[in-house]
Formats: C-alpha cells, structure tokens, sequence
C-alpha cells in the first residue's frame, strides 16, 4: 500500500526515538516476501489524541475508522508518521541475503536503527539505491530505519 500511494501515514502508538522529519526508513516486509524493499523519507511525526489523529490521517493511512478504533483503544495518545517520498528498490533484498552479507542479522519486531557500516552494506546491497534516493531528497541521514511492515 505504501509503495503503491495508496498509504501516506503510518500510525504507532509509541513514537520511535530520534525520528524526524527527513529521517529515511527502509522498509522490511515480513512473510511471505521476507525482504527489504525499499526506502521511504519521513515528512513530518505528529501526536495527538486518536479521535483528533483520525481526523486528520482518515483519508492517508489506508484503514477503515474500525480498524483504526481497535489499534488505539488503550491509548491516550496516538503518532502519525507522514510519509514524503517512498522508493521500491528495484531488486527486494531476501531474508537469506541478508543473513549471508550481514552477520547476525534478524528481521525488527518495529524499528531497529542502523549503524554507518550496516548502511553502508545495505546500500551496497541495493547497488547504491540507498543514496540516489538521499540525493534526490537533498537529504543523508546515517542512522536509517528499519520497518517491519
């Protein structure tokens, strides 16, 4: 859904660390696929209470009032991370290449933020798609994201 447009927030009811607009998140997808497969620039974080946030995310983050009513029903505050760009690498990177190229490597329950070496071989896991995309943001941010999804 993202990638196809159809989806323009994604909604937490915790806020990750440090995440700001400008931060790119690469994003995991869990089974089947199993794989990374692509990069997303954050626009903006936003928190609110959740029936003000539905207000404002209702026709972005592609879930139905109900849908969105059960994942906040214990919380008092919800976030909303607005996405401003997205790119699908044009190869998605395999669970099993990942685990042959980066020692240790198991997929995030959420978020898990990446140190300069475990950018630097994604990045060149994706044949520098990583930092075209940074450029043609205007934008490198060393510690990138990564998303389940």
């Amino acid at each position: 859904m993202i990638f196809e447009g159809d989806k323009r927030v994604e909604l937490r009811r915790v806020r990750p660390r440090h995440l700001n607009s400008g931060d790119l998140l690469l994003v995991y997808v869990t089974s089947p696929e199993q794989a990374l497969v692509g990069l997303i620039e954050v626009e903006k974080v936003i928190e609110m209470v959740p029936e003000q946030l539905w207000q404002v995310v209702k026709d972005k983050a592609g879930i139905t009032y109900a849908e969105f009513h059960k994942y906040y029903e214990k919380s008092a505050t919800g976030f909303a991370i607005f996405l401003k760009e997205t790119s699908k690498f044009n190869e998605p990177i395999k669970l099993k290449q990942l685990r042959e190229n980066w020692s240790n490597f198991q997929p995030p329950q959420c978020y898990k933020y990446l140190k300069d070496g475990e950018v630097n071989l994604v990045n060149s896991m994706t044949h520098d798609e990583i930092l075209s995309f940074s450029k043609k943001s205007k934008y490198y941010q060393t510690e990138l994201l990564l998303q389940s999804q």
